[in-house]
């Protein structure tokens, strides 16, 4: 009796590893929960959600969330990037367009002080 259900078990077991049966793995994480928490629900929904997201992507749950977050990842940097380089921008921006006023603003300086000069030079020559 224990060498027939041994020969069973072994029959199945090579069937369902031999055949390339790798699905076996998504019954071990609720398995696990099953026997973790001792809740049959949680376990049966969570098997039953990973089979829909891998129906619906081809994907299993845990690659799925993988590459969403190196795509999410890829975006942010995009994003830093671009937030970056417009930062860079503005901040040229506003240097040039200072140095713009502070050139006007020693013009209209210089172009003071010469007048003040000329009108003092003036008085020298007219007092002579």
């Amino acid at each position: 009796m224990k060498s027939r259900l041994f020969r069973i078990l072994t029959i199945i077991l090579s069937f369902l590893f031999l055949t390339g049966f790798v699905p076996i793995f998504s019954f071990v994480g609720p398995g696990v929960t099953v026997l973790n928490s001792g809740n049959v629900y949680k376990a049966s929904v969570q098997f039953i959600v990973n089979q829909r997201i891998e129906k619906e992507t081809g994907k299993n749950s845990l690659t799925l969330i993988k590459e969403t977050l190196v795509e999410e990842t890829g975006k942010k940097i995009k994003i830093n990037s671009f937030e970056e380089d417009l930062r860079q921008l503005v901040e040229r921006r506003i240097k040039m367009t200072k140095q713009k006023i502070d050139n006007q603003n020693l013009q209209k300086l210089l172009k003071k002080r010469i007048e003040v000069t000329r009108s003092i030079l003036e008085l020298n020559n007219t007092t002579q």
